[in-house]
């Protein structure tokens, strides 16, 4: 079975940005937004290195990840924790990776390498709501909730 599930790969694609969580060699966490991203295959998440010299040095010390996607409106995600390394693009290898982030960079944003994630588990992430008040909390109704939270006047997913 594949870690990284249809459920996954939808959670990845419904995601704005992904979170990558890092540590450094004193244990430090640093937790940083990534906006260009995709899931590889059915082992693997690459996200595009293009301003993420803490990430990049973590990883060189450490290369135990956390990356997380989370739809903001459902409030529900992933959790995908792995291993990463970082490609740089002179390394063989590099247009490889670098294949399905290229067209959402564009020439706009340069990719200075790119951070590949084997995954090695999966867990999702739901807003408390649905654990504590299941009969009554749906995604329609998260969708709702958080519209009104954030203020905005029309929504996707029925809301």
């Amino acid at each position: 079975m594949s870690l990284l599930s249809a459920d996954v790969i939808q959670a990845a694609k419904d995601s704005v940005l992904c979170w990558l969580a890092t540590v450094d060699a004193d244990g430090q966490p640093n937790v940083s937004p990534k906006e260009i991203f995709a899931i590889f295959d059915d082992a693997h998440i690459v996200v595009a290195n293009i301003a993420s010299p803490t990430s990049v040095r973590n990883i060189a010390q450490s290369g135990k990840v956390c990356v997380t996607f989370v739809d903001i409106l459902v409030q529900k995600g992933f959790k995908v924790y792995g291993t990463a390394s970082v490609v740089r693009k002179a390394a063989p290898g590099f247009e490889r990776w670098a294949a399905p982030l290229l067209g959402m960079a564009g020439e706009r944003f340069p990719i200075h390498s790119v951070i590949v994630v084997a995954a090695t588990a999966v867990e999702p992430v739901v807003a408390p709501s649905y654990r504590l008040y299941p009969d009554e909390t749906t995604e329609r109704s998260q969708v709702q909730s958080a519209l009104r939270t954030y203020g905005v006047a029309a929504g996707r997913r029925g809301a």
